[in-house]
């Protein structure tokens, strides 16, 4: 009978799994204790995690989901065991494509805004992994380069959610052939955790006398090594009092140190001749942030990748990145964002990493091949929203859109925030622009802290700029040249009176070039959303062309940018 009444409650558990609200506990706490065996790739944890509910209804159930390599050991609350049921749970924020997920009864029922702290305990292996990539048609080659995270007695790299679940989340499922949803749901669970305090001690120990390695996490993380007999361990506390949008990460392998405090350098034998491109780089790019930021205040780390075509990854001030590429350009560049990092820190996303991002267009254009390549590098960056954007102004209902304020979602924080400040730069000027960001301060509590900013320092008003495009997401502008008028001036000129309209939902101040003969004109011109607005230009020639927008604005569409001039 006990064997009986015990299969009932497991069966009622797995018959439930489908309407558990997998988002309904935040992880608000982490603090763990991790294990490595690189011989045997192996981890293993230890240590509690705090959950808070905030559902609107009490709950008895709680989720917990571990990448699908690993396994549960146990789940404890007040020091005694408690039922858990162990599945499997499809999910591509895991590279293997499935979590280990435990669906937990708890002692008690929590209220909407309590916690309740479990202790928990799971261990595995974490080798590397490209399923949820060749499932979708990704050749493994290809796929190999980007899902690179692995524990391995020569070199490993392991990055959280939404590349490994090395630490208990919990979370719908997320597909990467269904549309957004994988990009979706890491977003939500990000913005979930925004504010989670995470504490890992990782720690390696070998018994052959040799040390382990170099044992690296982000940012800011504390350890040593320490000799036991013939026994030899390395840690690395790694902690942050709010994740924002860090991924924990940590990397360990035989690295030479390379370090200039404070900017940390760590490269693999063979690729010092890229390790030295970036300590070249240094200087040059320390003097164009400081210049623009402030002094980076805060330590940086680059660190080098075994697979010389891995993606290139950025957590927080950490970027791991090959060093055989040997690409002083890119040195560059990846520096400036880092530095930018260490050098002006927001916790809003949009403004920490949008301003690192926009650091990386202006170094393109000041330091290496001019605004073209700028705009170019900002291009790459519109296609990442701008099929998102267009859901917004087909149906706002449907698609209320992402205000920057308020949006972890990657291509809105990075790509649309970059476009934000360039076209900020664009308006008011460098001398203006630098003045609002080294007048900061720390007394950013207010959403439009930064609006009031950049408005006394451009002596200018600047509010339907930041609702257009900071406090509310209106989709994007659509520019078009409406008409274009050539009137006979003086002696060998005309005035040309340009009129532009805006079809789209954003206002914003875009350059428009009229072109004659050889030569060529350009002006600025604000035109609101829904609106027209005109100039009149004097060219000293016979106009033949008019295009509104160089690319410096992000716009929904590009195809109807040039308008021919006929002869009257």
């Amino acid at each position: 009978m006990k064997f009986l009444g015990t299969l009932c409650v497991l069966c009622g558990l797995v018959s439930s799994a489908l309407a558990i609200d997998r988002e309904a506990f935040t992880f608000t706490k982490y603090d763990v204790e991790i294990r490595l065996e690189p011989e045997q790739q192996r981890l293993g944890a230890r240590g509690k995690v705090t959950l808070r509910n905030d559902s609107t209804l009490p709950l008895k159930v709680a989720v917990l989901q571990i990448s699908s390599s690993l396994d549960w050991r146990s789940i404890k609350v007040d020091g005694k065991a408690v039922q858990f049921v162990s599945q499997p749970y499809a999910s591509d924020i895991d590279h293997t494509g499935v979590l280990s997920e435990a669906i937990v009864t708890l002692p008690a029922e929590i209220k909407p805004k309590e916690s309740v702290e479990l202790e928990i305990g799971y261990e595995g292996t974490i080798v590397q992994d490209g399923t949820r990539l060749t499932q979708i048609g990704i050749p493994e080659d290809i796929a190999k380069h980007s899902s690179w995270d692995q524990i391995s007695p020569t070199f490993t790299a392991v990055r959280g959610a939404g590349y490994v679940a090395w630490y208990p989340i919990a979370t719908e499922s997320a597909d990467f052939s269904e549309g957004n949803s994988m990009f979706q749901v890491a977003d939500r669970w990000r913005a979930r955790e925004a504010e989670s305090l995470f504490r890992a001690n990782i720690a390696v120990s070998s018994t052959n006398g040799e040390m382990p390695g170099s044992l690296i996490c982000t940012p800011g993380a504390q350890g040593g090594s320490e000799a036991m007999g013939r026994a030899q361990k390395v840690s690395a506390e790694c902690s942050w009092t709010q994740l924002g949008t860090i991924t924990p990460t940590f990397v360990m392998a035989k690295y030479t140190d390379q370090s200039k405090p404070p900017f940390i350098l760590f490269t693999l034998p063979g690729h010092e001749t890229g390790a030295s491109t970036y300590s070249r780089a240094l200087e040059p790019t320390s003097k164009f942030v400081s210049e623009w930021f402030g002094t980076p205040s805060s330590t940086i780390a680059i660190v080098d990748l075994a697979d010389s075509n891995a993606a290139t990854f950025e957590s927080g001030t950490l970027l791991l990145t090959s060093m055989a590429r040997e690409d002083a350009k890119l040195a560059e560049i990846n520096l400036v964002h880092e530095l930018v990092h260490a050098a002006f820190s927001s916790p809003r996303p949009w403004i920490n990493e949008g301003l690192a991002h926009f650091a990386e267009a202006l170094y393109r254009e000041q330091k290496q091949d001019g605004r073209e390549a700028a705009l170019d590098f900002l291009n790459l960056h519109r296609t990442t929203f701008v099929e998102a954007e267009k859901d917004v102004a087909v149906a706002p209902q449907k698609n209320p859109g992402q205000p920057l304020t308020t949006t972890f979602d990657e291509s809105y924080y990075r790509s649309k925030a970059a476009y934000v400040w360039w076209m900020l730069r664009d308006m008011i000027g460098e001398d203006a622009l630098k003045q609002a960001i080294h007048n900061r301060s720390t007394g950013d509590k207010d959403a439009k802290y930064v609006e009031h900013l950049v408005a006394a320092a451009a002596k200018r008003e600047l509010g339907w700029f930041f609702d257009d495009w900071v406090y509310q997401d209106r989709g994007l502008p659509d520019f078009r040249v409406l008409a274009a008028h050539p009137w006979k001036g003086t002696r060998e000129t005309q005035l040309v009176t340009v009129t532009i309209e805006n079809l789209g939902g954003a206002g914003a101040e875009v350059p428009f070039t009229i072109r004659f003969g050889s030569g060529e004109i350009t002006r600025r011109i604000e035109v609101r959303a829904k609106s027209t607005a005109t100039s009149r230009v004097e060219v000293p020639g016979t106009a033949a062309e008019v295009v509104v927008n160089d690319g410096s604005v992000p716009e929904s569409d590009l195809t109807n940018n040039i308008f021919k001039i006929t002869e009257p």
